[in-house]
């Protein structure tokens, strides 16, 4: 059982307990070397990159036509994957961690299938469903007209199917640790389905759903291989910040270097606002 204090000795504010004393020691040397190894590893590419920005004329190359349209092309495929991983990934999330089906194990496999997939497999995969002979993509075709390689709609397809999982593997742990007590309750006092997951749990679970959906933008920003197989490298139409990156290398290093620092700073912004809500949270 836990001690109560002695009245007029409250804990002072920033006293730190017997548990935060442990976790404040100084490291050990056997496991400060390489932590320190590791983390170089981690640093030295980001101060390379830095190091090579070419600073006064970042602004003309981060306004040029090429970065402007690879931008604008990347936030749109970006936010609508976003969106899609929203209606489609946090349903799907409930029903794995919720439901009790044959299978299961098979849903969450396919699910997570993107996370360790080479993105060129899964854009080829893409390609032989979705495209205009594939398996669902011809009768698209045939039916409405509609083309998704080397279009928009491909780019957001694509970017959808690589960053989704994240989406449905955060809200899934979640949803599986939030206390039932308080969805019970709520059904005891007449609350449908519905309104359960609307004033309960979502609203329990929201938290991880705005991470998820961070790393979910972030993740279909930074997408290059599935996408480069599935929807092309079309300048204006197909071609995404990494796109443009990999073309920029071979003919304008200095454009490459500045699209690559743009993301570079997204990604560093998205985590540690990440890690900021998390430690807010708790």
């Amino acid at each position: 059982m836990l001690r109560q204090l002695p009245p007029g000795r409250r804990m002072r504010r920033g006293t730190a307990t017997p548990g935060s004393r442990r976790a404040r020691r100084p490291p050990p040397i056997f496991l400060l070397i390489p932590a320190a190894a590791g983390l170089v590893l981690f640093a030295l590419p980001v101060v390379g990159l830095a190091a090579r920005v070419p600073w006064r004329d970042l602004p003309a190359l981060l306004t040029g036509e090429i970065a402007g349209e690879a931008l604008r092309l990347s936030l749109v495929s970006s936010v609508a994957a976003t969106v899609l991983s929203l209606v489609l990934g946090v349903p799907l999330a409930w029903i794995l961690a919720r439901s009790a089906f044959p299978g299961r194990s098979v849903v969450r496999g396919l699910v997570l299938l993107p996370l360790v997939l080479p993105p060129v497999v899964s854009g080829a995969a893409l390609l032989f469903a979705l495209g205009r002979r594939g398996l669902v993509g011809g009768f698209l075709h045939r039916a409405a007209g509609l083309t998704l390689p080397f279009s928009i709609w491909g780019v957001i397809a694509a970017v959808t199917f690589v960053a989704m999982p994240l989406m449905v593997v955060t809200v899934e742990g979640a949803l599986r640790n939030l206390d039932p007590r308080f969805e019970r309750a709520a059904e005891t006092l007449g609350a449908g389905p519905w309104t359960v997951l609307r004033r309960v749990t979502l609203p329990m679970a929201a938290p991880s759903v705005v991470a998820g959906a961070a790393l979910t933008w972030a993740r279909a920003l930074g997408e290059f291989g599935a996408t480069l197989t599935f929807a092309g490298n079309l300048q204006g139409r197909t071609q995404t910040l990494p796109l443009a990156v990999f073309v920029a290398l071979e003919s304008d290093r200095d454009a490459a270097i500045a699209l690559s620092l743009v993301m570079v700073a997204v990604s560093l912004a998205v985590l540690a606002a990440l890690r900021e809500h998390w430690w807010r949270r708790r």
